[in-house]
């Protein structure tokens, strides 16, 4: 096999006949391309079973995964295979997860003129849970009318701990997904950042009322700068793709509100992140949990 390797690797690095090797090596061609025959058909059909599993993976993810992902999904299946060799299976079969797209900007700027202090000036990372959250909000169309969407995720793990839905655009739609996330931590969080943009929910007396009242310290990026608030807009760049065009359309806002729930959920357990070294935000925090260190102010 060796012998067979070493012919077929001199016509390749060097140009060098397979007639010419195998006379130099004293074998027969007729020996080296039945190896070569039986090489290629050994690759072919790994090939077909890997273009299989790829396929499978993809759908059992609704096309929102992508060839880094899926080849850790793999590699978790037993399979020994490249994150090059994953993305060229999906281009063979067209498959192709959603392209980045940038959100509409949906802010609508409180009149008033209180503006919290940017504290995290775009690193949107954290060293522990709890130290640094994000929000943002978005509008579900249905076809009985919209239903608005507020969330709260921890930078850390990227875990969405708390969000509400609600008819209106208001200052009490975005209290109600911090209590939501403040209730998921155990009510203890006293000096987490929470950074969003300058929407008008987030600067209402009732917002910052409750901020207060729990701890929470309030950060703001700049008006119009999708960059100052990156995190969230990632996040519900994902959202909006993945429920308006693979989940929805929704006939009624029962629909979409049970739609956002398990997307939700699935974010939380099952998606892989990049900045988690591929793991999902609920299964990152259990591995960290014995090795972080302990939270303190950002």
């Amino acid at each position: 096999m060796k012998v067979a390797a070493f012919i077929a690797a001199q016509r390749a690095e060097h140009g060098v006949s397979h007639a010419t090797a195998c006379r130099a090596l004293g074998v027969s061609q007729a020996w080296f391309y039945k190896w070569r025959a039986r090489g290629l058909s050994a690759r072919a059909g790994r090939r077909q079973r890997l273009d299989a599993a790829v396929a499978a993976v993809f759908r059992q993810r609704g096309g929102r995964d992508g060839s880094p992902r899926v080849t850790v999904r793999l590699r978790q299946a037993g399979w020994r295979v490249s994150e090059n060799t994953v993305a060229a299976s999906m281009r063979r079969q067209a498959l192709a997860a959603r392209p980045k797209r940038r959100r509409k900007n949906t802010t609508r700027p409180g009149k008033g003129r209180w503006r919290a202090p940017d504290r995290l000036g775009r690193n949107f990372t954290a060293m522990a849970p709890d130290m640094r959250w994000c929000a943002d909000g978005t509008e579900i169309p249905a076809g009985e009318g919209k239903l608005y969407l507020a969330a709260v995720s921890d930078l850390f793990s990227r875990r969405i701990l708390g969000y509400a839905m609600s008819t209106h655009h208001d200052a009490a739609l975005a209290v109600a997904s911090l209590q939501m996330a403040v209730a998921s931590r155990g009510g203890m969080v006293g000096g987490v950042v929470l950074h969003s943009d300058q929407g008008s929910e987030y600067t209402a007396g009732h917002f910052r009322a409750a901020c207060e009242r729990m701890g929470v310290l309030q950060s703001m990026g700049r008006v119009g700068s999708a960059l100052d608030n990156a995190a969230a807009e990632s996040l519900f760049s994902s959202l909006e793709f993945e429920l308006f065009r693979i989940l929805g359309p929704f006939a009624t806002r029962e629909q979409a509100r049970r739609a956002v729930a398990v997307w939700v959920d699935d974010f939380n357990t099952m998606r892989l992140h990049s900045t988690n070294g591929m793991c999902c935000p609920v299964e990152y925090e259990q591995q960290q949990a014995a090795t972080r260190p302990t939270r303190e102010a950002a």
